[in-house]
């Protein structure tokens, strides 16, 4: 079976920027284990499939190891591969997926994604932050998937360098550490060795949990925001309630067919 494949760099205006994803579309669906072996070849952080559903389209996300319920820079990365690649015309998509219907619409040279916010408690922190970190956070919350820990600056984010082997065994899906940006609203870096992504490029999903701790913080709905690993990535974030828009750009990196 041969099937067309495309990649694309998420949230960022320019080639080798931002997270890379892998955006695979389907006729109908194939099964899971033949997916979940398209996204461990791939070995990106992400591959997207999806399929036509009427008027909406069901799309699903793998890593390299386990399927997850919801991921911002693959979705991203899907809309920009049916407007430019797959020459989509409708004004927005909706998307069905295990997070509910998300709507994607073209915004000038960019998309806006509106997506669930997340909801976070304060919590104690965990033993395998701080050994894993090597630090004391300021602040802890957990949210429906990931932990949020809240640092003092940019320059102590930046210089992280984590146990990966540590952060592990965290109970969550991963751990997002964020601070004060220098340059924009708010900074972040986000790990997720439970799930074979020891740090990710740049993160959408983390971003429904990083905005609503900001808006509340810095008393504005509009926020922009940097992920500083070492691609980079821009997004901007709207916090509008149960609901959080995210605005980003990307950029078409690979076309071919594989064969399964």
């Amino acid at each position: 079976m041969r099937l067309t494949l495309f990649q694309a760099d998420a949230f960022t205006s320019r080639i080798f920027g931002g997270n890379p994803a892998a955006v695979c579309p389907l006729a109908e669906w194939i099964s899971d284990d033949l997916m979940q072996a398209i996204a461990a070849e791939n070995n990106l952080a992400e591959t997207a499939f999806f399929v036509k559903q009427g008027e909406k389209f069901d799309l699903r996300w793998f890593t390299p190891v386990a399927e997850v319920d919801l991921c911002g820079h693959a979705t991203l990365a899907t809309a920009h591969i049916m407007y430019t690649e797959l020459r989509y015309t409708s004004p927005e998509i909706l998307f069905d997926t295990r997070s509910g219907v998300l709507e994607v619409k073209k915004n000038g040279s960019g998309y806006t994604m509106n997506f669930p916010t997340d909801v976070l408690i304060p919590v104690e922190t965990p033993e395998e932050i701080t050994k894993g970190l090597e630090l004391t956070p300021q602040k802890v919350f957990r949210g429906k998937t990931d932990y949020l820990v809240v640092i003092e600056s940019q320059e102590q984010l930046e210089a992280l360098s984590p146990d990966f082997r540590t952060l592990a065994q965290g109970k969550g899906r991963g751990t997002i550490v964020t601070a004060p940006g220098n340059e924009v609203d708010f900074v972040s870096r986000c790990f997720y060795p439970q799930y074979g992504i020891d740090e990710d490029p740049v993160t959408g999903s983390a971003h429904t949990t990083l905005t609503p701790y900001w808006a509340k913080e810095l008393n504005k709905s509009k926020l922009t925001a940097q992920q500083l690993s070492a691609r980079k990535g821009e997004l901007t974030c709207i916090h509008q309630g149960d609901r959080t828009e995210l605005i980003g750009q990307a950029v078409t990196y690979l076309r071919g067919d594989i064969w399964v």
